[in-house]
Formats: structure tokens, C-alpha cells, sequence
């Protein structure tokens, strides 16, 4: 397994913000679990740290595809992240925001999660005064959130816990 580490940082954390050297701790501490997790399940993967818009990102990715098929599923994904994100705080002792991403399948949610937009763009601008989407994580929620802002929309979220989800509107 190789580690290559790529960091990428705003300008000055906000006050609650966890500063670049956390960012890097529980980047390498995240690093650390995944990889001993990976060899526990006698696959190869190679892991990279990030860090940007406060959060430490690791992202997975092995030459052979087939390798992490099955780590790659969004709820295995989804899992994993939270065990990880549970092993770090183990460590530092505060709560991670940590994402991450195996065999690439946060781009591929990023991509579904942009086609859900423009079909509930369609319906408003077809002239419903809104689109709900399905429920999903609050990450999810935020790259939705983005999204809609893009393109001029507005979106709020609704809802609790499982049930939380984002409502799209023109105003």
C-alpha cells in the first residue's frame, strides 16, 4: 500500500473549525485504521489524504477495479465511514467529519445526486412551486444544497434524522 498526501486548505479555519494540523491528524489517524482494515480483508488499496472546507478527506483506489467492488457500495462506503470516523474521534478525542471515498464512489453519488437536481429543476420550472428529494445524509444535503445554488434555485431541508431531505424551489 502507498500513502501519498495532498493538502489543500482555506486561508483561516472559522473559530469552531478544526485547524490544518487536526485536519492532518485525523487524516493520518483515519489512514492508519483504513489501511490496517484493508489488510484485515487481504485487499490492496492505495490511500490519499486531503484536507479542505474543514474536513480531512480519504479516498481509496486500487489498479484493479474489481479489488474494492465491494467496499465501494454507497451503505459499505456510508459504514465504513462511520467506523472510521468513530476510530479517529477514539484518538483525538472530538468528533470527525472525516469523508471518505472508496474506488471513487463519492464522484458517482456526486454525478446521481446532480441528475436528481435537474429532474426536480424540470418539475419547477414545468410549474410545481417545489421538488422534494429523497431522504439522505447531510453531506449529501450540502453538495445538494450547492448544487441548487448553482443554478439559481433555493433549497431548504426538512425533516428529522432518516427522514431529513431537501425541498427545491425558485424562491
Amino acid at each position: 500500500m502507498t500513502e501519498n498526501t495532498d493538502v489543500i486548505a482555506a486561508d483561516a479555519p472559522a473559530d469552531d473549525s478544526p485547524t490544518l494540523d487536526q485536519l492532518e491528524k485525523e487524516g493520518d489517524i483515519a489512514a492508519d485504521y483504513i489501511e490496517e482494515f484493508l489488510d484485515i480483508c487481504d485487499l490492496d488499496g492505495d490511500i490519499d489524504i486531503d484536507a479542505r472546507n474543514g474536513r480531512a478527506y480519504l479516498s481509496v483506489q486500487a489498479t484493479d477495479a474489481d479489488n474494492l467492488r465491494l467496499l465501494s457500495k454507497p451503505e459499505t462506503v456510508n459504514a465504513l465511514q462511520e467506523l472510521t470516523r468513530l476510530a479517529v474521534q477514539n484518538k483525538t478525542g472530538s468528533f470527525s467529519r472525516l469523508i471518505l471515498d472508496v474506488g471513487g464512489s463519492r464522484d458517482a453519488r456526486q454525478a446521481e445526486l446532480a441528475s436528481l437536481v435537474a429532474r426536480a429543476i424540470e418539475r419547477i420550472e414545468g410549474g410545481a412551486a417545489e421538488a422534494s428529494l429523497p431522504a439522505m445524509s447531510s453531506y449529501e444535503r450540502k453538495l445538494v444544497h450547492d448544487l441548487v445554488s448553482e443554478h439559481g434555485y433555493v433549497s431548504e431541508s426538512k425533516g428529522e434524522g432518516r427522514d431529513r431531505h431537501t425541498v427545491i424551489s425558485a424562491s
